[in-house]
């Protein structure tokens, strides 16, 4: 009792200090939200398990390096948003052009990975789990989705996205202070868990790369000039990251020995069944974060695709068409296949985007800084590498 009571303080808290209007109409902070939005989503919820599950004792190590690669591509694209705020271009057209469709690509497979979190995890709290619920409540989405763009545009849904993020980070605050206790006891009991990781060598590598998706979101600062000034739009990204790395540490390392996972199936909602076993109270809270954050980044992904699409095409396509081919994708990916084979699909899309973004920045710093080509050469090949040898877990 002890314990709900503290859970639902420290979220109450949180919830409140983040609607301090200082804090909510800071610019750099609000710039922050929306790549929070997508960074600090559906894969936090699906990581700890998923690790826990593949490397055992090692998953904070892949974590950190899934969080330092994504570091290296958000330079990349932070370099690329300085030449366009100096030069007007970051490159050739038809490379930014080859850019902006491989993400409109991208971002119709993750709203197909938002929404198939959200069905599962809308079925996760009823006594019976049916994947065809789940893919009709999945289907159901998107047709509210689509009929909403269609009739009104994304504005008005996309004003909850601040509220999803303070919602979504309160809760993560309780959530760790839940983990830290539980953590605690099984330190004064001497019962902390360490377990040999399950994938290795040279499947657990192909494995890390079909995560990438799960720490991806930075991006979208690239896109926010109508908004913010470069300088802006980089700072935010980087304190996004940042943020967003320090919380999935510290997340990763609780989870990973505090719990075993020979106890616990996989699924894309097993973080539930783990947290029931903390508290009551924490399995309602995950459910309703889950639900808000991947509702309101589907509705962020299928409009900036529609964007990217009407821009590509030079209008030919309009946005309401847009909507209706990133709809269709969607829920042909969402009766085809499961969620961790999206997951893996979605960090393919998104590796082959950050590899022209990698490839992009090199060809422009290849006279004037050799030594910073090189390394986003490497970005770029590390790029393909994802895209052709990622994997979903089995």
């Amino acid at each position: 009792m002890i314990l709900n009571t503290a859970i639902l303080i420290t979220i109450a808290i949180a919830l409140g200090l983040l609607w301090l209007p200082g804090l909510r109409k800071a610019q750099t902070w609000r710039a922050m939200v929306t790549p929070l939005a997508s960074i600090i989503g559906s894969g936090f919820l699906v990581l700890g398990p998923l690790l826990n599950h593949a490397y055992g004792l090692w998953g904070p190590l892949v974590m950190g390096a899934l969080c330092l690669v994504a570091w290296g591509f958000g330079t990349a694209i932070r370099d690329n948003i300085r030449a366009i705020d100096r030069d007007g271009q970051a490159g050739p057209a038809w490379v930014e052009n080859t850019a902006s469709a491989l993400l409109g690509f991208a971002y119709m497979v993750s709203v197909a990975y938002y929404l198939n979190l959200l069905g599962s995890f809308a079925v996760s709290l009823l006594p019976f789990q049916s994947q065809v619920l789940a893919r009709s409540i999945t289907t159901a989405v998107y047709a509210v989705i689509v009929f909403v763009g269609w009739t009104r545009g994304f504005a008005l849904l996309e004003r909850m996205e601040y509220a999803s993020v303070a919602l979504k980070l309160a809760i993560i605050a309780g959530l760790v202070l839940a983990l830290g206790v539980y953590l605690g006891q099984a330190v004064s009991q001497d019962a902390l868990i360490v377990t040999q990781p399950f994938e290795t060598g040279w499947p657990a590598l192909t494995l890390a790369f079909g995560m990438i998706v799960t720490v991806q979101g930075f991006e979208t600062s690239r896109y926010l000039g109508g908004e913010y000034d470069a300088p802006t739009r980089i700072r935010s990204m980087r304190n996004a990251q940042l943020l967003a790395t320090a919380i999935y540490l510290v997340y990763i390392a609780l989870v990973t020995y505090t719990f075993s996972p020979a106890t616990q199936a996989l699924s894309e909602t097993a973080i539930v069944d783990m947290m029931g076993v903390i508290s009551p109270v924490l399995p309602v809270v995950l459910v309703a974060a889950a639900l808000a954050a991947q509702f309101s980044a589907a509705v962020a992904d299928t409009g900036g695709s529609g964007g990217l699409l009407q821009e590509l095409s030079h209008r030919r396509i309009s946005q309401k068409q847009a909507y209706a081919l990133t709809v269709a994708v969607g829920l042909a990916l969402t009766w085809a296949a499961d969620v961790f084979e999206i997951i893996a699909y979605a960090s393919r899309a998104f590796a082959a985007y950050y590899a022209v973004q990698s490839a992009l920045a090199a060809w422009r710093c290849r006279r004037d800084a050799p030594a910073r080509a090189g390394l986003y050469a490497l970005l770029a090949l590390l790029g393909l590498a994802i895209v052709f040898f990622g994997r979903a877990i089995e």
